[in-house]
This record gives C-alpha cells, sequence and structure tokens, in this order.
C-alpha cells in the first residue's frame, strides 16, 4: 500500500513538469528543421534541451522503478517506457526520438482518469500529424527528386497521408520518407477505426438504454392493467355481495 501510494504521489507530482519537458522537447526537435539553415547557437541549444529532456524521462523511469518491489514485473509492464528512454542512445534511429517522446507522454497521461478518450485521440492526431511533418521534411528537403521543400507541404501531405486521401501532389521519395509514410497511413487507419467504434459503442449504448427504458415503462404498464383489473374485480365482488344482501 506504502509502495503503490509512493509511486502514485511521485507521478501525480511529475505528470505535469514532464507534459512541459515535452512540449519543450518538440520545439526543441522542429525549430531546427522549420529554421533551416539555423544558427549553430540555437542548434546546439535545441540538441541539449533534447538531452536533457531525455534525462528527465530517464530519471523519472529509474525513480519510478525505484519505488517498487517488484522490479522485474514493472519491466515487463513498462518495455514501452524503457524503449523510449534508450532510444536516444541508438543514433541511426534518432527520427525515432519523437515517437519515443509521444509514447512516453501518452502513457503517463493515460494515468490520469479525467482525460477523455475524445481528448487523447485528438492529442494523438495532433502528435503524429506535427512528428509526420517535422520528420519528413528533415528527410525530403534535401532529396533531389523530392517535392517536400517547405513546412506547409509537409502539414499538407501528412493530412493527406494519415486521411488516406493521397492526392499525389507531394510524395516522399526516399526509403525514410516512405517509411514515415506507411506509419502515418497506418496510424490514421487505427485512429479512424478507434473514433469509429467510439462512435458505435456510444449509439448502442444509448439504444440499450432506450430499449432498457422502453421495457421498464411497459413493466410498468402492464402491472398497472394488472392492478386496475384486480381493483375491478374487487368491486364487481363488492357490488355482488351488495345485490345478495338487499334480497
Amino acid at each position: 500500500m506504502n509502495e503503490q501510494s509512493a509511486q502514485a504521489c511521485w507521478e501525480r507530482r511529475t505528470q505535469r513538469p514532464l507534459l512541459v519537458l515535452a512540449v519543450a522537447f518538440a520545439v526543441a526537435y522542429a525549430v531546427p528543421i522549420v529554421d533551416d539553415p539555423a544558427d549553430q547557437l540555437l542548434t546546439s541549444l535545441c540538441t541539449v534541451t533534447e538531452w536533457v529532456v531525455w534525462g528527465a524521462f530517464a530519471a523519472d523511469y529509474l525513480m519510478r522503478l525505484a519505488l517498487t518491489r517488484h522490479r522485474r514485473e514493472f519491466v515487463r509492464s513498462h518495455w514501452i517506457d524503457l524503449c523510449a528512454v534508450v532510444l536516444p542512445m541508438l543514433q541511426p534511429l534518432r527520427l525515432l526520438r519523437m515517437v519515443a517522446t509521444l509514447l512516453l507522454v501518452g502513457r503517463r497521461a493515460r494515468m490520469a482518469s479525467q482525460i477523455r478518450l475524445t481528448t487523447y485521440v485528438g492529442g494523438a492526431v495532433v502528435g503524429l500529424l506535427m512528428f509526420g511533418s517535422l520528420a519528413v521534411l528533415s528527410v525530403e528537403r534535401e532529396s533531389p527528386r523530392g517535392n517536400i521543400r517547405t513546412l506547409g507541404d509537409a502539414v499538407w501531405w501528412s493530412f493527406t497521408t494519415m486521411t488516406t486521401v493521397g492526392y499525389g501532389d507531394h510524395a516522399p521519395t526516399t526509403g525514410l520518407g516512405r517509411m514515415i509514410a506507411v506509419g502515418l497511413m497506418l496510424s490514421g487507419i487505427a485512429l479512424l477505426g478507434v473514433v469509429t467504434a467510439n462512435i458505435a459503442a456510444w449509439f448502442i449504448s444509448r439504444f440499450e438504454k432506450d430499449d432498457v427504458e422502453e421495457r421498464r415503462q411497459t413493466e410498468a404498464i402492464a402491472n398497472l392493467a394488472e392492478e386496475v383489473r384486480l381493483l375491478r374485480a374487487e368491486v364487481a365482488a363488492l357490488v355482488s355481495r351488495e345485490e345478495q344482501r338487499r334480497f
């Protein structure tokens, strides 16, 4: 009980600071890509900010690991957190840092019971659009055959890709850019499925609620009709008894 209380207290206290750090990481990740070529000092500052934020996330993971007695179970149940913390050490996967940050923020956000599904889906859409736009711009801008040169082109491409519309006016030409496109398409389909399932579940719950209410009213009417029938029978019996007494 004390272990759970200490861990819950730590998570409750660090949730908002980590969200603020995640926003700072997103800004630091975006600035060198949007402001190209960026000043060397600004680029270095953004890089330092990224590593500081990742250090905070790593410290948070280690602290939560220290607060639990069942460390193996914690590692198994929080493997996404571990992978997200380890990813920055893998330099060839630098573009996945943004994905890892989204995973960490999303997992911490799910701990808050007040966040509803619609808010979570909306945040996921915005995060994926931002990541997809920045990532494809960073890898396609220097491509000789690339046609995604500005942030506006990248955002438009992300919208059309996530919604699986695919106008074809902008498309990635590099292998990494196409991998990003595949991830965005799959994410868009998954999010659309979540929204559709949520709407369908809402309609079904409404129909079930209406059916329950209708059955309740039908039973109430049937009970009332039965009571009226019994009252009529009693009245008829009293009238018959009164007539027999008169004669």
